[in-house]
Formats: C-alpha cells, sequence, structure tokens
C-alpha cells in the first residue's frame, strides 16, 4: 500500500527540508508526500513548527513558480504566494523527494479560491438573483476550465505522481468565509437554492428552459425567506417545476465531470493521474455535481476522507462508494492520527489493516503541520505494524 502525508509548503519552509523529509521518512515512514500547490484561505494552529503557532495562509495562493509563457494573455493565472518569497518549494521538495525515494503529489484547490473570484467575479458562480459567491469559481466557465487543465500541466517539470484535485466542482451555500451568519434559520433546502448556479454557462449547458427554472428556483427562496415555517419544510427538489429543478443540477454535474475529466486527461498526457477529491461521500454531492459512477470513468483515482473513530466506521465509508460504482482498488483514503480520531497507533493501524483487506493502494495523512510530531510517530508505528 502507497502512503503519503498532506503538507503545507510553508511546512518546509519553516522547518527546512533536511527536518520536514526527515520526519516523513524517520517519524512517519510514509513513501510520499503530498504537497499543496494552490491552496485557500485558513487560519490554522501549527503545534510542531519552531517559528510559529498559528499562521494565516492567503487565500488562493500558489506555492510554485508558475511558468509565464503558459499563461501568457491569461487573467485567471496562480498568483505565488508572499510566504514562499523568491523560493520553488515545489522545485526544492522535488529534488529531496528524488534523492530520498519518495513519491511527490500535487495537493491543488481549483474552484475554492477568493482571491480569482473577488478579483474577477464575472467567473464565479452566480445565483437565481444574481449575486455572485466570490469564494468560488464556476466549473462551466471557459476561463475557469482553461485554468484548471493549464494548471496541472506546471507539474510535470517536478516530476510529480498524482494531481490531488479538490474542490474541482461546486460548492453550495455554506461553504465558508469571514464572518459568515445567517441569522435566520434558513433551512437546507433554501440553502441548497442558494447555492445553485445560473450564470450563462451553466444555463447554456442546461438548454432551453433555464430561465424558467431560475424564476421557480427564485420565487421559492422569497417564500422561504419569508416564512420561517415554510423554511423548515423539506423540499425534495425532484418535485419542483416537475423536476426541471433536479433536472438542472443534473446538469450540473455533467458539467463537473466533463471538467474533471479534461483535468484528468491532461494529467495523463504528462503522465501524472488525477485523484478526484470527494470530502463528502456518497450521496452528499449531488448539490456540488458531483456524480461519482460517472467521475470512476473519466479521472483515475477517486480520494475520499476517512476520518472515523473505529476501524468499522472506515469500512462502511469505503462500502458505501461500492454502491455508487466506485471501487476500493479506484480509491485512496486519507486518515487523520490525531487524537479526535485515534487513541493509538493501534486504532491507527487497525484502519490501515481495513484498507488493505477492501484492496485500497493508497492511504494518506491528514496533515503534516497540523499535527503533533507524536501523531507523526503514531503513523510509523501503525504503518509498521
Amino acid at each position: 500500500m502507497d502512503s503519503s502525508v498532506l503538507a503545507f509548503a510553508t511546512d518546509l519552509i519553516d522547518e527546512g527540508p533536511d527536518t520536514f523529509f526527515g520526519n516523513l521518512t524517520d517519524r512517519a515512514g510514509v513513501g510520499g508526500v503530498t504537497l499543496a500547490s494552490v491552496y485557500h484561505e485558513a487560519r490554522d494552529v501549527f503545534p510542531h513548527n519552531p517559528h510559529r503557532v498559528i499562521r494565516y495562509l492567503e487565500p488562493g495562493a500558489a506555492y510554485f513558480r508558475p511558468d509565464p509563457a503558459r499563461w501568457a494573455g491569461r487573467r485567471l493565472t496562480p498568483l505565488p504566494s508572499t510566504a514562499i518569497g523568491d523560493r520553488d518549494p515545489f522545485a526544492e521538495a522535488a529534488e529531496e523527494a528524488q534523492r530520498r525515494g519518495l513519491k511527490l503529489h500535487a495537493w491543488t484547490v481549483f474552484c475554492h479560491n477568493d482571491r480569482l473570484g473577488f478579483r474577477y467575479p464575472e467567473v464565479s458562480p452566480e445565483n437565481a438573483f444574481g449575486d455572485r459567491h466570490l469564494t468560488e469559481l464556476c466549473p462551466a466557465n471557459p476561463e475557469v476550465r482553461a485554468y484548471a487543465t493549464t494548471l496541472v500541466g506546471e507539474f510535470a517539470r517536478y516530476g510529480v505522481d498524482a494531481i490531488r484535485a479538490e474542490s474541482l466542482h461546486f460548492h453550495g451555500l455554506r461553504h465558508g468565509y469571514h464572518h459568515e451568519r445567517y441569522f435566520e434559520q434558513l433551512g437546507p433546502a433554501t440553502e441548497a437554492l442558494l447555492g445553485l448556479c445560473f450564470c450563462e454557462h451553466c444555463r447554456a449547458a442546461f438548454g432551453d428552459g433555464a430561465e424558467a427554472v431560475r424564476g421557480t428556483v427564485r420565487a421559492e427562496i422569497r417564500a422561504r425567506l419569508a416564512d420561517e415555517r415554510r423554511a423548515a419544510v423539506p423540499l425534495p427538489l425532484d418535485e419542483l417545476a416537475d423536476g426541471a429543478v433536479a433536472a438542472y443540477v443534473d446538469a450540473s454535474a455533467r458539467t463537473v465531470t466533463s471538467l474533471a475529466t479534461e483535468v484528468a486527461e491532461a494529467a495523463a498526457a504528462d503522465g501524472m493521474r488525477l485523484s478526484f477529491m470527494d470530502g463528502g461521500g456518497p450521496g452528499t454531492g449531488w448539490l456540488s455535481g458531483i456524480d461519482l459512477p460517472a467521475l470512476a470513468k473519466g479521472v483515475q483515482q477517486i480520494e475520499t476522507l476517512g476520518y472515523a473513530r473505529t476501524p468499522e466506521e472506515v469500512r462502511d465509508k469505503v462500502a458505501a462508494f461500492a454502491v455508487h460504482g466506485v471501487r476500493p482498488e479506484e480509491m485512496a483514503v486519507i486518515l487523520r492520527p490525531m487524537t479526535e480520531d485515534c487513541d493509538g497507533p493501534a486504532n491507527l493501524a487497525a484502519k490501515i489493516a481495513v484498507l488493505r483487506e477492501l484492496g485500497v493502494p493508497e492511504v494518506e495523512f491528514y496533515n503534516y503541520g497540523l499535527m503533533r510530531l507524536s501523531s507523526m510517530d503514531r503513523i510509523g508505528q501503525a504503518l509498521r505494524g
């Protein structure tokens, strides 16, 4: 079974390559590192960082040096983080990984990008009222699609084995922003409807009747915003407007599948794999455009979160994918070795044993900088066990 630890480029910068890679090999004993290449905004606590305990990650920042020739004439381009200065953490990681015989993966956040969304609002999703969700990029937008396929081509020169594709899909309303507030209870139906994109490209992807769907959605949202009793009433989308709204959501899934397939083909052309990261698991991603059976045919691998307290729960999470046409041998699973999920190395070892038994070929651990060094040791003990 292949193994890797997800990490930020700032971990490598703050600790230095010797300490960073030494912890991966000597403590965790993994065979690879999954380094963030483009990442979203965050504020995190770093238990073993030698220079800081709290760090703010910049919105939509790149942690490699883009090739200017690839992006000539483009508006949407990867913008290097100020944290890397004149360095290229990916080049440093590639050199050290090759020297130590480790695989290097590029953990890439695609459509959750505050920096590009605020700079170019017209490429962000547009709700039924014309409001833009500026923390996101719309997967149907041609500029966004060109950005995504061009971005993966950057990593071939670093000898990257796999692209870990996060947020290569739509996002709902409640995805997270500074001081995001809902003082009235909107209810899940209202939130779902507010998360649908009606930009010109999404309407074109649906075809005739898109404006009628938009009007239906707008009216339903208004009614639920006005009446708290109605807001709490469940609304099966396949019953709204005789199924037209559900058909609109299905069209968004085709958009995501086609984009993921294009990005996977671009990666494969440069000798890399694409792992589509499905964080929610089966049955949770329809409104984000995630059609697991279709995606499994278009990408090389589906990756999911195995965050759970017990090995039995991890087994159930993986088994749920088989119902949706994703076999265990087509998957990678991310585990957390921290105390929130694990009470010791035996617990983590049992989860890894379950994955091996099921035929899952790859396990990753989240997250290098966010865990204690004792959790790194736990990974090593579990893998050896």
